[in-house]
């Protein structure tokens, strides 16, 4: 979409705002309003905000950093005020000559993408998005409270949620999607949604998108969408499975159609995540309460493992005819898109270049689902692995991850100074 093109569709539906929207380092949507009066500084990448925001404010940057942003990426927003429209841009994070700034996730993925690009790969992914609908209290905060008791794939009335998914959907495609399936998952109150594979950096930019519009719509119906790991104790939690296709020349990487078999590549690509599994998880996986879904009882993984069958392998090699993916089943809904691709990119072809034996197929050997190597125990282990991890480092880039590592380890000493309702039960009375 071309400048001329975008203020013609301003003027035709008569768009009075434009949400120029980035994501933090930790996977949150950002975003300023401007006026249609404004665009031509918005076209010159003179809109700024303060740098600190790229790191959720809670690291010091004085410097003032710049949006520029995605031309094609300019939506309508189905579920605002059809007079004074509003629409949204995806944007770029830049210093305030244009360079792109190291530490944004966007640049990040893109960088990781060019680089394998140089060996003539290309990237297709499409998500499993899995989150909750609660209930909100009378003063509009949201709670972990359902009546409902539905489960997987069950209908209505049971999923109290059909109305308010079947919305997300259609507000969805009308903002460009192409929505696959949706059903209601396992927990009451839990629901997924998938779409359509895109090239890498399009599936992130949709994720995001996404997540804002399940947010907003939820919110009409009175209902809080969230995409936390594990918010309840005794139910699933949510995952963000990715399936990843590598492409050559127009083909599939990781299939042989002359032989109708999985390619050695694909095996390779699998053992280098399970390789950097450890260190992967503290992108993948980037909270406190993202290892409380990784355990041991639901379907989440929690052994570096890999599987043509079964939920509950680390990775798994889905195959059909004619065609192969790898579905990366360890990412969680606090994962920041971009930064998980370009992380799982990155391992992927460290185990290609290797040639990394993933080992055996769990489908064959279920007793590797008890024995296998457990995948880190929470966020702290991760984070050690992740600065001890040469492939991921070069990858997201140094600076980035030791300041990524500095907040989160704040972020687990808050967690372990605070002193729980279970250990208060536990211990109070018997100590």
């Amino acid at each position: 979409m071309t400048r001329e093109e975008i203020l013609e569709l301003i003027e035709e539906e008569g768009v009075e705002f434009i949400r120029l929207q980035f994501t933090d380092v930790f996977g949150i949507l950002k975003n300023f309003a401007v006026t249609t009066g404004q665009l031509e500084n918005v076209f010159k990448n003179k809109c700024s905000f303060e740098g600190s925001a790229i790191f959720g404010e809670r690291y010091e940057l004085d410097d003032k950093l710049f949006v520029r942003p995605v031309l094609d990426s300019f939506t309508l927003l189905p579920w605002r005020p059809q007079q004074a429209k509003v629409a949204k841009m995806v944007c770029d994070v830049c210093t305030e000559d244009g360079t792109p700034y190291p530490a944004s996730s966007r640049y990040i993925l893109k960088k990781n993408l060019k680089k394998a690009e140089a060996s003539g790969y290309s990237f297709l992914v499409d998500p499993e998005n899995e989150f909750f609908l609660f209930h909100m209290d009378e003063n509009g905060l949201p709670t972990t409270n359902s009546h409902e008791k539905a489960g997987y794939l069950d209908v209505g009335p049971m999923d109290f949620g059909e109305n308010a998914r079947r919305e997300i959907v259609l507000s969805l495609e009308e903002m460009g999607f192409e929505v696959e399936s949706s059903h209601h998952e396992s927990a009451p109150a839990q629901h997924e949604i998938d779409f359509k594979e895109a090239d890498a950096l399009t599936t992130a930019d949709a994720i995001q998108t996404f997540r804002f519009a399940v947010r907003s719509i939820a919110k009409r119906f009175g209902l809080y969408a969230t995409f936390m790991p594990k918010p309840k104790t005794k139910e699933p939690g949510s995952g963000m499975h990715l399936n990843i296709t590598m492409m050559k020349d127009g083909h599939n990487v990781f299939y042989h159609h002359s032989v109708k078999e999985v390619s050695q590549e694909a095996y390779w690509f699998i053992g280098g995540i399970l390789r950097h599994g450890k260190a992967l998880s503290a992108i993948a996986n980037p909270t406190v309460n993202s290892y409380k879904r990784l355990l041991a009882g639901f379907q989440a993984p929690d052994r570096l493992v890999w599987a043509s069958k079964g939920e509950k392998a680390f990775v798994k090699l889905k195959t059909y005819p004619d065609d192969a993916k790898i579905e990366l089943r360890f990412p969680d809904g606090s994962a920041n898109p971009y930064l998980v691709i370009a992380a799982c990119i990155a391992a992927g072809l460290d185990g290609i270049k290797n040639q990394i034996d993933p080992g055996e197929d769990a489908s064959f050997n279920k007793d590797l689902f008890k024995t296998g190597e457990p995948v880190a125990d929470n966020l702290r282990e991760a984070l050690q692995e992740l600065k001890k991890d040469a492939v991921l480092i070069d990858a997201l880039g140094e600076e980035f991850v030791e300041i990524f590592c500095e907040i989160k380890n704040r972020e687990w000493k808050e967690f372990m100074s605070s002193v729980s309702k279970w250990e208060v039960e536990r211990y109070l009375i018997k100590i």
